[in-house]
């Protein structure tokens, strides 16, 4: 059983939703990223999604955008990324970390190699936003023999047909797009999202995180009435946009603005 696995299965048993952020690595610059994780864990963080910094990153709207150009600028790479969960896992061996980004930059390290070095380091998923289940069989595999697991995305206009293939192919949990249109888009229905949900739930077994939209306490909560998962990203990659030239008081941002989703999840 992956850690991610056991992490749902404990929440589930806990009756508790899991709180999944996201921030990018090496935003602003990569010795900080490290302390931003533990912050995150110490908020009530049950999974990280770590960014994996890419020059065109078509699904995120502007906040991620800015946020891997920050990386970017500041020297960030694949490699120091890797080295960051390595260095994240001498305190913390629980908390699951999925790497979430593009594939090119996976493919120029080449997927056999990238996927030697996330077992070392302890990666637990992947989720390759611009790599569908119908492009994945070169990757898939290779993850899935090394335990790796794979995340895939599932969009509000997914066919019933789609899901069933996405949910075979998937495992950890899947991530549904609650909105058409890119990371930080504004409104967040949670009737249609759960709608959405007890479709999804006819074709898998899969815990189902959502994200895109969760900008506060208020949305985490009404999401966490539905979801397994509630995933938040460009809320907290804001605040470390907002104080990048202070960075050392970014941990502290974070957590503030975990810790009160936390507890309107648990509240639900």
């Amino acid at each position: 059983m992956s850690r991610i696995q056991l992490r749902f299965q404990q929440l589930a048993s806990a009756g508790r939703k899991a709180l999944i952020p996201y921030i990018t690595g090496g935003d602003p610059s990569p010795e900080y990223t490290v302390g931003y994780l533990h912050a995150l864990v110490e908020a009530g963080a049950d999974i990280i999604e770590l960014g994996m910094p890419f020059s065109d990153p078509m699904a995120d709207g502007p906040v991620i955008q800015l946020a891997c150009e920050r990386s970017l600028a500041a020297g960030t790479s694949l490699q120091k990324v890797l080295a960051m969960v390595a260095e994240f896992r001498q305190q913390n061996n629980d908390t699951p970390v999925v790497l979430m980004g593009y594939l090119n930059p996976v493919e120029a390290m080449g997927y056999e190699t990238f996927a030697d070095r996330c077992v070392e380091v302890g990666i637990d998923g992947v989720l390759l936003v611009d790599l569908p289940p119908e492009e994945a069989d070169l990757v898939a595999p290779i993850m899935q023999a090394r335990g790796l697991d794979m995340v895939f995305l599932v969009a509000p206009t997914t066919t019933e047909a789609r899901i069933e293939k996405i949910a075979a192919a998937g495992s950890g949990y899947l991530y549904y797009v609650s909105l058409k249109g890119v990371t930080g888009s504004a409104s967040l229905n949670t009737e249609e999202v759960s709608a959405r949900l007890d479709i999804i739930r006819k074709h898998t077994q899969l815990p189902i995180g959502v994200g895109f939209g969760i900008k506060d306490a208020a949305s985490a909560g009404a999401v966490a009435k539905v979801a397994d998962g509630v995933v938040v990203g460009s809320a907290l990659v804001q605040r470390i946009a907002d104080n990048a030239a202070q960075p050392e008081k970014v941990a502290e941002q974070l957590k503030s603005v975990l810790a009160s989703m936390r507890q309107a999840m648990d509240s639900h």
